[in-house]
């Protein structure tokens, strides 16, 4: 579905190329057909409900299309809540999770009558329980438990342990079954749990079930009746050819195993899973340099258009658009923002490049435009969709003078 053709770059039948020649760079290109095949793959090898988390990519077409596919919504956020619904997502498919949620996300939350929300404090269950209390309206709530289980994954993606901020320690149930005790208007229909992107290891998933199947008998037991139990995401994906894939097939053995005779409806929230090899940055070379015995290539895209080498030090993929029997050069790929950290990737070999030539960054269809910002007032990149040979433009960024004209001057300024 990404894949070179006679040495030149496609998605689906289309050309990287022949994109260059009508949109500008740096932008990002997804696979309408990887991310339907990756979801129904999933979907039928779980046999589970999909919530698709939209922090990884919440465009409106692609939370569009993962609503046609029959996923929900996982939200952190109002701004992602009210896209999930604007894009058709049914309401009682969505779930709203996040640490800090405000009065306004709860009321917002409750006027959209959604499945449920995701509580993640005591202090948020008395708040829910409040501004129930002022709407008289009974709301559906779910208690994400932090079961402090490491995901043995990066640290700055990690939220499942003890001491992450996320999630309502399992050593507090007792207080949690106290408020619920006098919260006349609170239902407790499910509980939840997510520790972490990235996992890979089976022994982790196993542990997570376990804990989540035993923290939902404890409750059950108290006379609450628990409709869903939401195992959380954090699907491992390939960022590198060579990398073992996640054998979901045993990931659903163990789910069997641990949940035979449960009559709670699982499901999962996957995000990266579900879009991240589904999607390219495009970016030309604007400046070629050597600095001290390395070679830089420059790019117009930047920490700025994808962050996550910058953030996180992640490793991705980078080739050249066209495949060329030019020397094989070592070079460092650099964007043009003043930060030092501004790097994609050091001592890359790649065939000798020009200027204007086309770099694509491989694997960033999640956590890539959706973190992009307007630094150095630089524009964030265009997205486009391609479905067999035909692509579309699904976000436009601002121009430079519109950016600047959302700015305001006072008049004692002027």
């Amino acid at each position: 579905m990404i894949n070179y053709k006679n040495n030149r770059l496609f998605v689906e039948s289309v050309s990287i190329q022949d994109i260059a020649k009508t949109q500008p760079t740096p932008f990002y290109v997804y696979s309408h057909s990887k991310i339907s095949n990756t979801y129904n793959e999933l979907k039928k090898t779980l046999d589970s409900e999909i919530l698709f988390a939209v922090k990884a990519n919440s465009n409106q077409a692609i939370i569009k299309l993962m609503a046609k596919l029959g996923a929900g919504a996982d939200v952190v956020s109002i701004g992602e809540l009210e896209r999930a619904i604007l894009a058709g997502v049914s309401p009682q498919k969505i779930i709203f999770e996040g640490v800090g949620k405000t009065k306004k996300d709860i009321e917002y939350a409750i006027n959209q009558k959604i499945r449920l929300i995701n509580v993640e404090s005591v202090d948020e269950l008395q708040r829910i329980n409040e501004i129930a209390l002022q709407k008289d309206e009974s709301v559906n709530v779910g208690i994400r438990l932090n079961p402090n289980i490491d995901a043995q994954t990066l640290d700055k993606i990690s939220t499942g342990k003890k001491t992450d901020k996320f999630g309502i320690d399992t050593d507090k149930l007792n207080n949690i079954f106290e408020i619920l005790k006098v919260s006349k208007k609170i239902n407790l229909i499910g509980l939840s749990c997510h520790i972490g992107s990235q996992i890979f290891n089976l022994d982790v998933f196993s542990d997570i079930f376990q804990k989540m199947k035993d923290n939902a008998q404890i409750f059950i037991d108290k006379g609450y009746n628990i409709k869903h139990l939401d195992l959380g995401g954090g699907l491992g994906v390939n960022y590198k050819t060579n990398e073992k894939k996640l054998n979901l097939e045993l990931i659903k053995k163990e789910m069997d195993k641990c949940f035979n005779g449960t009559t709670y409806n699982l499901s999962f929230e996957p995000g990266r899973y579900l879009v991240a090899n589904a999607g390219i940055l495009v970016t030309s070379v604007i400046t070629i340099k050597n600095n001290g015995g390395i070679n830089f290539l420059i790019t117009d895209a930047g920490m700025h258009s994808f962050i996550r080498p910058a953030l996180y030090n992640a490793q991705h993929e980078i080739e050249a658009v066209e495949i060329s029997n030019e020397q094989l050069i070592n070079y460092t790929i650099a964007g043009p923002i003043c930060e030092s950290t501004d790097i994609f990737r050091k001592n890359i070999s790649m065939p000798k490049q020009k200027v204007n030539n086309l770099i694509v960054i491989k694997d960033t269809g999640a956590y890539g435009k959706v973190m992009a910002s307007n630094y150095n007032s630089r524009g964030t990149p265009i997205e486009i969709l391609v479905k067999e040979d035909n692509f579309f433009v699904i976000y436009k960024p601002l121009s430079t003078k519109e950016l600047i004209n959302q700015d305001m001057i006072p008049d004692w300024l002027n």
